[in-house]
């Protein structure tokens, strides 16, 4: 992440740099204004282009512009793309990543010169889109090396390959008359991983059909899937 005035390393291995910069450092007046009545009138505020533009040039400033050409800027906002495990593995892979938080009304419109893309984590409107960028943060974290100390767990997440996750059991073996299932135990890894992927497809088709009709299944896949439907 791009250095800045309040700035914090991310695990052992410095794996992360999370920085922030506040755009009232870059407002008007005495008061560091940054927002304004929206044109044509109606309720609510809107926060101006201009102290955010200043603070992006701020930024390409301090990281050069070569390393900033190579920058995504992403602007959080409720009106933005849906964000999707797929986004986050792209920008694990961007060395320098500036999200922008949305707040009041928005931010004027004229801000789109300026960003690569505008995200949504949901469809549903928060105060301010602080907790927007956190997720993101937090999302495209755990996929870099040396976050989160045993990757396999990362690479069979709900999403990383675009199927929901397969259930998982620890012990006891049995719980209440509730056992785990028989094939977990046996120690063969083939039929674990048959089953694991079973469990995900029919998870998937069950509560997210929509992930299941558009995932890409390879034919050794759909071959393992009409497999067992013959069971």
């Amino acid at each position: 992440m791009f250095s800045g005035k309040y700035c914090t390393k991310c695990s052992k291995k410095k794996s992360l740099e999370i920085c922030l910069h506040d755009i009232r450092d870059f407002g008007k007046g005495k008061n560091k204004t940054v927002d304004s009545a929206p044109y044509g009138g109606g309720a609510g505020m809107v926060i101006s282009v201009e102290p955010v533009h200043k603070c992006l040039l701020s930024i390409e400033s301090e990281v050069g512009s070569d390393n900033y050409k190579k920058a995504k800027v992403v602007l959080m906002g409720a009106d933005g793309a849906p964000y999707k495990q797929k986004t986050a593995n792209n920008f694990a892979r961007i060395e320098h990543l500036v999200l922008i938080c949305g707040h009041y009304k928005g931010i004027d419109e004229r801000i789109l010169n300026y960003i690569d893309e505008k995200l949504s984590i949901g469809d549903y409107v928060l105060t301010g889109g602080e907790l927007a960028a956190m997720i993101v943060v937090d999302s495209v974290a755990r996929l870099l090396p040396g976050v989160v100390s045993d990757f396999e767990s990362v690479s069979t997440d709900s999403h990383y390959e675009g199927l929901l996750g397969a259930s998982c059991y620890t012990r006891p073996e049995e719980y209440d008359g509730h056992r785990v299932p028989k094939v977990l135990l046996e120690g063969n890894h083939k039929l674990i991983d048959e089953y694991r992927f079973m469990d995900s497809v029919e998870k998937t088709m069950k509560t997210r059909p929509d992930l299941y009709e558009s995932y890409e299944f390879s034919k050794l896949e759909l071959k393992l899937i009409k497999n067992n439907k013959s069971k």
